[in-house]
């Protein structure tokens, strides 16, 4: 969920009036004219636009992470078939739901894109304009959905730094046994023969780094690293599938249908894959022609959606229910494998400056608003260094990355993606005729993300005491024997 935009220009005394622009301004940047000061951070692609090839590209980005590498154990929690078909469904549902969210912020024009929901005003215009009830509270509709926008990039985060931990952690341990074979091992424990710290431990190695990485304000200058990310990932998303393919197990004896109390894990991991709405609005206000992005997103979401069936069903059918939270964790302990693990996490090292990218704008430039300008750069670096020590702390406490994504997804993701869009074009739209079938069917989709969101949540927090309940009782007994 890549996303990228401007940093507003400083100005004094309050922070949400007409002359400063809000928070909102983080999604939906203004166009350079002679009333907007210049920012301190450049879009990616600079004010040119960018092509429909390039757009396509940081969708695709922005899509893949991951949410991608945690679908075989997805699958598995809703079974062989019903997986892939719910895929289907969520696949196509998305799509709809982002271009709503689109066209809602962002309604065609011939001009160019015309925000519905003024970021100077934190009110609303044109067809939000007739809605009484919106207009007197979209400030806090505003600030609802920068919410959730904040705790999805959020966990993102927190994600990234224990599929770092995990991943790391096991090639230290299998350096050892690393050699030159790569025989199918579906558990991958036999060859763990030199234990190592606790992924915990790892998390706080790799804060610094992560500290570091988010203190570059511009991230043009990631650029050349984000174009290794995206090459060395493809060519590990490229061998992962390979490897899943060449080792499925003959006759396939996996359960159809998964256990229903799985289900919502199901639910928040894809939900947690598909959720792009970060990365539509800015991709799109800085396309060269954004009536093609209509095209974009469709196209871009369908190969999206086939990458995710086919890797959760052959991955699941390769590893069956030894499958881990992340297929990476599967591979085998040879070095060629060993070097995708520490690929991927080099390349999700570098997406983690993206993800954080999108809170960072949200708040920040508020709170730089109340300082002296020769207090900004020491608090802007203080901020930034506070948020990723929170996202570390957090990771520290829920070390378990199945249930990280699952959590992610249904909090949050299930917001952004199917409760507030149909509703918000119901508002938005209902005086300009909205078939009774399309309101029904917009309802649908909101109730099931609340329900969704409602058991996801329940599930994987259960899920989070369980396993922390164990392990207790293991570190115990083990205290005790020694």
């Amino acid at each position: 969920m890549m996303a990228s935009s401007d940093v507003d220009g400083r100005a004094d005394g309050a922070i949400f009036t007409d002359q400063n622009p809000s928070e909102l301004d983080a999604l939906c940047p203004s166009p350079p004219g002679p009333s907007r000061t210049q920012r301190n951070y450049e879009r990616i692609g600079g004010r040119t636009g960018t092509s429909f090839l390039q757009t396509l590209i940081h969708l695709l980005k922005g899509n893949i992470g991951t949410g991608l590498l945690g679908l075989p154990l997805a699958v598995k929690n809703a079974g062989l078939v019903l997986g892939p078909i719910s895929l289907l469904v969520m696949g196509k549902s998305p799509r709809p739901k982002l271009h709503k969210s689109f066209f809602l912020n962002f309604p065609p024009t011939t001009s160019g894109p015309k925000p519905l929901l003024n970021p100077r005003r934190g009110g609303c215009s044109s067809r939000m304009e007739n809605v009484s009830w919106l207009r007197r509270h979209s400030r806090w509709g505003s600030r609802m959905v920068n919410l959730f926008l904040i705790i999805t990039q959020m966990g993102f985060c927190c994600v990234y730094f224990v599929f770092l931990s995990d991943n790391v952690k096991q090639v230290v341990e299998a350096a050892n046994a690393t050699t030159l074979s790569c025989q199918v091992n579906h558990t991958n424990q036999t060859d763990v023969l030199v234990p190592s710290f606790d992924s915990r431990i790892y998390m706080l190695i790799f804060l610094p780094f992560f500290i570091f990485l988010v203190f570059i304000p511009n991230l043009k200058y990631l650029a050349p690293l984000s174009l290794i990310a995206n090459l060395v990932m493809t060519v590990s998303l490229i061998l992962i599938y390979i490897y899943s393919i060449m080792n499925i197990t003959y006759p396939i004896d996996l359960p159809k249908v998964g256990r229903f109390k799985d289900y919502p894990l199901f639910f928040g991991t894809a939900i947690f894959a598909f959720e792009g709405i970060g990365v539509v609005l800015p991709l799109e206000n800085k396309m060269q022609r954004p009536q093609r992005f209509t095209e974009v997103l469709y196209l871009g979401m369908g190969i999206v959606t086939f990458l995710y069936i086919s890797l959760g069903t052959i991955g699941y059918m390769c590893f069956g229910e030894h499958i881990g939270g992340s297929i990476t964790l599967n591979l085998p302990n040879c070095w060629r494998y060993q070097a995708v693990k520490l690929l991927y996490c080099f390349g999700i090292f570098i997406t983690f400056a993206l993800q954080f990218y999108v809170p960072a704008e949200i708040l920040i430039p508020p709170v730089l608003g109340r300082v002296g300008e020769r207090w900004e750069k020491p608090v802007d670096l203080l901020l930034r260094t506070f948020l990723v020590i929170i996202t570390c702390i957090l990771a520290i406490l829920i070390p378990e990355l199945d249930l990280v994504i699952s959590l992610v997804g249904s909090v949050s993701s299930s917001f952004l993606a199917l409760i507030f869009p149909p509703i918000l074009e119901i508002l938005a739209f209902h005086t300009e005729g909205l078939s009774p079938l399309v309101i029904i069917k917009n309802l649908i989709i909101s109730l099931v993300g609340l329900l969704g969101f409602l058991l996801g949540t329940y599930v994987a927090v259960v899920e989070i005491i369980a396993r922390n309940n164990v392990k207790h009782k293991e570190t115990f007994y083990t205290y005790m024997v020694q």
